[in-house]
C-alpha cells in the first residue's frame, strides 16, 4: 500500500505479533512526531473500535469528553 494519500492522512495495515504488539509505520510516527521512548494512549470502544493517541492528547481529550457529559 503505497499510495500517496492527501496531507495530514495515512492509513496501513499492521500485524499483531506474539506478545501483542503492533509496528506503527514511519510515515504515522513523523506525522505525529512520535519518538522511541514516548508514552500513547490506547483508547477502545467496542462499537467505534480503537484509537491510538500521544499521551499529550489525553489532557485535551478528558476535558472534552468530561465538558460532552456536563451538556
Amino acid at each position: 500500500m503505497n499510495e500517496k494519500f492527501p496531507e495530514g492522512k495515512f492509513m496501513a495495515t499492521v500485524k499483531i505479533g506474539a506478545k501483542g504488539q503492533i509496528v506503527i509505520p514511519k510515515e504515522a510516527r513523523e506525522m505525529f512526531g512520535i519518538r522511541e521512548g514516548d508514552s500513547l494512549l490506547l483508547m477502545a470502544d467496542k462499537n467505534q473500535g480503537i484509537a491510538i493517541q500521544p499521551f499529550a492528547y489525553a489532557e485535551a481529550f478528558w476535558n472534552a469528553v468530561s465538558g460532552m457529559k456536563r451538556e
